[in-house]
């Protein structure tokens, strides 16, 4: 081999070896920027997702914001302030009586099998007008949501039709479908929906379950609770007529059967 050939040889090595070692150099800080950017990426990430949740862990529960609504959605067929009075029956009725009930009260559910029969064939029957008051305050001695959320459904049904709602609240306090007081299975907007498939006028009524589903009546819901803590009424089920407590014959507690009610009822309408 000649000593020309033997320096080009050298020199050509060199050279590659050059090339490779410039090549290994720009792979390796290629390496480090997207190690760095990862790591960057990831303190972004994680930054962002603490400030995610703190957001989350302050932000106002539904019904926090439903009561700071001012301009309170009511359902159609209610009338005065917040649309919290709420009357069924004929417009020829005189007399009215007023029933306070909370959706999860067991007391309510035991009234409503025996005499909410009877309740809804006399309002049919123009002997006298219903105006229902609910309440929710069984939320807070049995910590949960479906007094407000069933109170929010009903006034889903009212803005159907009267009929709608006096058959849903029928349905809510019925065998099938009224919990124990200790469970909070009208929490649920399943379950509530389950519920008002038994009713003709609800059954697949898209805009009473849209209704249902986006709390469009809870906070008139809260507005109906106050209703109740201001009346002064301390429990339910009660019932009044012009003012004055409608009782059985014990003349104390509420007429927890037909029979009783009839005969209470009548008395009052005299008064």
């Amino acid at each position: 081999m000649s000593a020309r050939n033997s320096k080009a040889n050298k020199a050509a090595a060199r050279e590659r070896l050059r090339l490779e070692r410039e090549r290994q150099a720009k792979k390796e800080k290629l390496r480090r920027q997207l190690t760095v950017g990862l790591v960057g990426v990831g303190v972004l990430a994680l930054t962002g997702g603490i400030g995610y949740a703190v957001v989350q862990a302050n932000k106002p529960t539904a019904w926090e914001a439903a009561a700071e609504v001012k301009d309170v959605k009511a359902p159609k067929n209610t009338s005065g302030e917040n649309g919290t009075t709420v009357v069924v029956g004929k417009a020829t009725a005189k007399k009215t009586l007023e029933i306070y009930e909370d959706a999860r009260c067991p007391v309510c559910a035991v009234f409503e099998q025996q005499v909410g029969e009877t309740v809804a064939k006399d309002v049919e029957a123009g002997k006298y007008k219903l105006r229902f008051v609910g309440a929710s305050f069984i939320d807070n001695s049995f910590p949960g949501e479906g007094s407000k959320n069933a109170l929010s459904a009903m006034g889903a049904a009212l803005n159907v039709s009267p009929e709608a709602f006096m058959e849903f609240k029928s349905a809510l306090f019925s065998t099938n479908f009224h919990p124990e007081e200790s469970e909070d299975k009208f929490a649920k907007d399943s379950y509530l929906l389950e519920i008002a498939d038994t009713v003709p006028a609800l059954k697949s009524n898209e805009q009473f379950k849209k209704d249902v589903e986006d709390g469009t009546f809870d906070a008139w819901a809260l507005k109906m609770s106050e209703t109740f803590n201001k009346s002064g009424v301390e429990g339910t089920p009660t019932l009044k007529m012009d003012g004055k407590k409608v009782t059985g014959a014990d003349g104390q507690g509420t007429p927890m059967t037909a029979a009783d009610f009839t005969a209470a009822i009548d008395k009052a309408l005299k008064g």
